[in-house]
């Protein structure tokens, strides 16, 4: 039964670890952004939150975004992702996504929740001046909002009526391995020496 168990296990772990090695090299890139007032440029001190995670197919060229956020004192106006700043992490920047904002982000509320999927070949997801000043096309705009997610100067900002230059905002960032993940990894990695 142990060996049952403990293959399970390396077959799950497996399985993590091919996924986690697929996302370094295949096709699908994924972002995690962690929003706040403090965060912003300049800081401001809402109480409101936010989290988002991106997943962007390379091969078809979209990015599926799940936003949730709550707690903002001003009525949502805007929302999009801003970049590259000059320094990762940190600074301001100008919106390379949809403006004045993504197609159906709530708006006029405090807290919500969004789902969608751009096409990254579309001109409608870009900020018309961001193509422009990547070479006149949708792949330029792309390759540079790629090289700006990579080197984390790219943010995604919530404006609201409370602070319309932007009331919480996040950097993209690749998020971090999970501990199931790496325990898996190393459950794979122990059974193989066992052997």
């Amino acid at each position: 039964m142990q060996t049952s168990v403990l293959g399970k296990l390396c077959l799950a772990a497996g399985v993590v670890f091919a996924s986690a090695c697929g996302t370094a090299n295949g096709a699908i890139l994924n972002y995690q952004a962690f929003l706040d007032g403090p965060s912003e440029a300049p800081p401001n001190a809402s109480p409101g939150t936010g989290f988002a995670t991106f997943s962007i197919d390379t091969v078809l060229h979209t990015m599926t975004m799940q936003v949730s956020f709550s707690g903002l004192i001003g009525n949502v106006t805007a929302a999009h992702i801003h970049g590259a700043t000059a320094v990762p992490g940190t600074g301001t920047a100008g919106v390379m996504t949809t403006t004045p904002t993504f197609a159906g982000f709530p708006s006029g509320v405090t807290s919500g929740n969004y789902n969608n999927t751009l096409d990254l070949t579309l001109a409608s997801s870009w900020n018309p001046s961001f193509v422009t000043a990547n070479g006149g096309t949708t792949a330029g705009a792309e390759s540079a909002f790629l090289a700006a997610l990579a080197s984390g100067k790219a943010y995604l900002n919530i404006h609201t009526s409370f602070v319309p230059g932007g009331e919480i905002r996040g950097f993209l960032q690749v998020p971090a391995p999970s501990a199931l993940g790496l325990a898996g990894f190393g459950l794979l990695v122990g059974a193989r020496r066992r052997r």
